[in-house]
């Protein structure tokens, strides 16, 4: 399996990712350089279980939206519910 690449594109919908386009006189996002690609399902708040693991994308490991968890599928059993 070869290893995504992080990309601008990839931030799109993050909690941060005005300071991809400057915010504060930003470069880029404190957590851009270090960020790695995995799965991950975000899960509403008010999302009850059980969850669908089968909705893992590929996402930022930094990748942050209000109101959801990202939550790798490995955290959650073959049904659904948290281990």
């Amino acid at each position: 399996m070869s290893e995504e690449r992080m990309t601008k594109e990839r931030c799109r919908g993050c909690y941060n990712d005005d300071y991809n386009h400057g915010l504060g006189g930003a470069k880029e996002c404190w957590s851009f350089a270090s960020a790695k690609i995995e799965p991950r399902i975000l899960i509403h708040v008010d999302q009850p279980p059980p969850y669908n693991r089968e909705a893992a994308r590929p996402t930022p490991t930094c990748y942050q939206k209000q109101r959801y968890a990202s939550v790798k599928p490995e955290a959650l059993t073959a049904e659904g519910f948290w281990r």
